[in-house]
């Protein structure tokens, strides 16, 4: 492996953690997930055929699957549902994000 492999291969891996850290603080306040998957977008093809493309595809799922969850959950509040709905999303993104971190710092994919 070159240098230019290995420095691009750290800067995905990073980039990947920064992602990952972005979810995460997410679950306490909204907007970095916004951040976060539109970093996903913009970087998507540079890691086509990596290790990080499994990642990727995983944290932008998270992303829609996370918003999916809460507006329905905020939707159905007022039936009371809607708490338990959010409850469970939290509880899944929070999941998937350390998910996540353990298989990238283990350097495995996750599944598709």
């Amino acid at each position: 492996m070159d240098l230019s492999t290995r420095d691009d291969e750290r800067r995905l891996n990073n980039l990947t953690l920064l992602v990952y850290i972005l979810q995460g603080i997410s679950l306490f306040t909204g907007l970095p997930m916004v951040v976060a998957v539109i970093i996903n977008y913009l970087k998507r093809d540079e890691c086509r055929g990596t290790l990080y493309q499994s990642h990727f595809d995983w944290q932008i799922r998270t992303f829609w699957f996370c918003l999916l969850g809460t507006v329905l959950g905020y939707a159905l509040v007022w039936i009371l549902v809607g708490f338990v709905i959010l409850g469970l999303t939290w509880l899944w993104c929070l999941y998937r994000v350390l998910r996540g971190i353990l298989a990238l710092n283990d350097g495995k994919p996750l599944p598709v």
